[in-house]
C-alpha cells in the first residue's frame, strides 16, 4: 500500500468560501511524471470549460510535476504550453521541484537525495546520449545532468510560487503551518508539511487546496480539500474545478485510456 493515510470523515463544509465573480479556477493534483493522464485531465477540463458560462479561467499546477512516474521531461513541457490556451497557469513549486532544481547544481549529495525520493525517474526521462544511464556514477550524472535539462524547463519551474489566493480559497502544495498567517508561512513547511496540517481541525481562514498527501480519492475536510491521489501508481490524477460558492472534481483514470483504445 502506499496511501500516505487515510481519508477523515468530513465534517459539514463551512458555508461561504467563494470564488470572485465572473471567474472559474481548476487546480491539478499531483502529476508526478504521467504525462498520459495529464494529457487526459487537461482534455476533460477544456470540455468541462466548455460545458459551462464564459468565465475567466485560472489554472493551477499544485505542484510535483516531476518523479517517480517515466515521462517528467514531458509534463514539464506540457506545462510550459498551456498558457497559450489557458493564458492564466500558475504552478506551485512542490518538494519534488525544490530537490530537482538542488539536483541541477551539480552537488553529489543533493542529487543521491533527489534519485532517492524519486529522481531516478526524472534523470531517466532526460538523459541523453548513448551512455547508459545505469552505468553512470552518481559524480558522473552531477556534471551530466544540468547539461541535459532544457534551460527554459529549469526556469520554468523555478518560477514557480509557492501561495496562490483566490477569493477565499488558498492554494499551496503541501499545506500550511496552522496559526501562522499566510503571509509568514515559510516556504519549507508550504513545501513540506504533513502531519501537523492534515491533523489541524481548526479555521485557517481560507479554505486551503493542497498536493501533496496521497489518500484514494479527494480529501475533502471542513478547512482543506487535498486533490493527490497518487496518480504515479494509481493510475488516477485528479482536479477540483472552482466558481462562485460551488465545487467540483474532475478525474483522469488509466481504464478510461484502456476503454478508449479498446
Amino acid at each position: 500500500m502506499f496511501w500516505k493515510r487515510k481519508t477523515k470523515s468530513a465534517p459539514p463544509v463551512r458555508s461561504g468560501h467563494a470564488i470572485p465573480e465572473g471567474q472559474r479556477v481548476y487546480a491539478i493534483g499531483d502529476i508526478h511524471g504521467r504525462d498520459d493522464l495529464f494529457a487526459r485531465i487537461i482534455d476533460t477540463i477544456r470540455a468541462d470549460n466548455a460545458s459551462r458560462a464564459p468565465a475567466t479561467i485560472t489554472l493551477i499546477l499544485l505542484g510535483d510535476l516531476v518523479d517517480r512516474g517515466p515521462d517528467s521531461d514531458r509534463v514539464v513541457e506540457r506545462a510550459m504550453r498551456l498558457k497559450d490556451e489557458f493564458p492564466d497557469t500558475r504552478l506551485l513549486i512542490g518538494n519534488h521541484e525544490e530537490c530537482f532544481l538542488a539536483a541541477l547544481t551539480g552537488d553529489v549529495r543533493r542529487l543521491r537525495y533527489f534519485m532517492r525520493i524519486g529522481g531516478d525517474a526524472t534523470v531517466r526521462s532526460y538523459w541523453r546520449g548513448d551512455d547508459c544511464f545505469d552505468s553512470a556514477t552518481f559524480e558522473e550524472v552531477a556534471e551530466r545532468l544540468p547539461h541535459m535539462v532544457p534551460a527554459e524547463h529549469v526556469d520554468f519551474l523555478g518560477r514557480g510560487e509557492d501561495v496562490i489566493e483566490i477569493g477565499d480559497y488558498a492554494f499551496v502544495h503541501a499545506g500550511i503551518r496552522p496559526g501562522v498567517p499566510l503571509d509568514r508561512q515559510k516556504p519549507t513547511d508550504l513545501r513540506w508539511i504533513r502531519d501537523e496540517f492534515l491533523d489541524d481541525l481548526g479555521d485557517h481562514g481560507k479554505m486551503i487546496v493542497h498536493g501533496h498527501s496521497i489518500t484514494r480519492e479527494p480529501d475533502e475536510q471542513a478547512n482543506r480539500i487535498g486533490v493527490d491521489i497518487g496518480a504515479f501508481r494509481s493510475g488516477a490524477l485528479a482536479a477540483i474545478g472552482l466558481e462562485g460558492h460551488r465545487r467540483w472534481f474532475i478525474f483522469a483514470r488509466e481504464e478510461e485510456a484502456c476503454a478508449d483504445a479498446a
